[in-house]
């Protein structure tokens, strides 16, 4: 069994480290990369248990095969609503910026 020690990242992000024999580090990757292929990963004494996980993916399988249901298609009024917000908040936003460059420029 490789030991595994904990760590954190400069930007925080959690990290394992695998140490060799000797103490030192061999491998280091994010907790998450990690968490998640330890998950997919099938350990031996899962594949002796087999038939339990077997049914478990089986009906995951399943699950995932089912046609998704149809909502309701929005309004036309409403999507096009909400375009015209999107449109103008982007141009309140390119006012605001060229204003804050504007007024940069002034100070130099």
């Amino acid at each position: 069994m490789v030991k595994r020690t904990v760590m954190r990242s400069s930007k925080g992000k959690k990290l394992y480290a695998v140490r060799g024999k000797a103490g030192r580090f061999e491998d280091i990757q994010q907790y998450s990369r990690a968490h998640a292929s330890d998950i997919k990963r099938v350990s031996k004494a899962e594949k002796k248990a087999g038939k339990k996980t077997t049914k478990r993916r089986a009906a995951k399988k399943s699950a995932a095969k089912r046609p998704a249901k149809r909502t309701a298609r929005k309004s036309a009024t409403k999507r096009t609503a909400r375009k015209v917000m999107s449109g103008a908040r982007k141009a309140v936003k390119r006012v605001k910026r060229a204003v804050k460059r504007a007024v940069k420029r002034t100070r130099k």
